[in-house]
């Protein structure tokens, strides 16, 4: 049986399309109350919806410090800038979005998260295991969010707050149409994943929900593949 988060309020940031939009489908499925956040007003399209910039603190501290509860935090947003991370610049922005932002938004949630004994998933990736060459803010970050979530876990433990990510495969997202309408690039990603498909959004979520749940109630700190076993291969 799936597990149920009936009368459990989740902030899904970067929930608005992709990986965390299929997150924020799973949690509402589960019965959850879910609010889901957009880099820009234009991409909060449905219910639930709102902006914020990570980057900026003052805007994280008054989303999060105006709910009057909060027990699962799932951090999804990001951006990835191939062949141009080089640039100084670039790569610092790649860094302040991906690694940085959930750092502000776990400290922001941290008080609210202690209160319900609840739960900070953050979206780690492959490239926390190995790099790229053309993304070495990309992968830099989630080598970070990989390192976050361990220390997180510890330091937060005793406040019964448990810390995990999720490490995405290949998913069919905004993000890979690039490699996916390209097919001397796609086909060694599929014939590398033993699965032999790209993953999807909804991929994410029953892992997201499995580490949200008491079902995971002895695991923290951990980093969780979801990638059709690519990882493996």
């Amino acid at each position: 049986m799936s597990p149920r988060f009936d009368g459990a309020h989740v902030l899904v940031v970067g929930g608005t399309s992709g990986i965390g939009q299929g997150i924020v489908e799973g949690f509402r499925a589960a019965g959850a109350s879910v609010t889901a956040t957009g880099a820009t007003q234009a991409e909060c399209t449905f219910p639930g919806t709102c902006p914020l910039d990570v980057r900026d603190p003052a805007a994280v501290t008054a989303l999060i410090g105006a709910f009057p509860d909060l027990h699962h935090v799932i951090y999804t947003a990001g951006i990835i800038r191939r062949g141009a991370e080089h640039d100084p610049e670039v790569f610092a922005e790649v860094l302040d979005i991906n690694l940085t932002g959930a750092m502000r938004v776990a400290a922001a949630a941290r008080p609210l998260l202690a209160a319900a004994k609840g739960t900070l998933t953050l979206t780690a990736s492959m490239h926390s295991f190995f790099a790229g060459p053309l993304i070495p803010g990309y992968s830099a970050s989630k080598g970070g969010i990989a390192q976050l979530t361990k220390s997180l876990a510890i330091a937060w433990a005793s406040e019964g707050i448990r810390v995990n990510a999720l490490a995405p495969g290949w998913i069919a997202t905004p993000l890979t149409a690039a490699l996916r309408q390209d097919p001397a690039r796609e086909a060694p990603i599929l014939a590398r994943t033993p699965l032999a498909r790209w993953g999807t959004p909804a991929d994410l979520a029953g892992p997201a929900l499995f580490l949200a749940s008491p079902l995971a109630d002895f695991i923290t700190g951990t980093v969780l593949p979801v990638d059709g076993g690519y990882l493996a291969a």
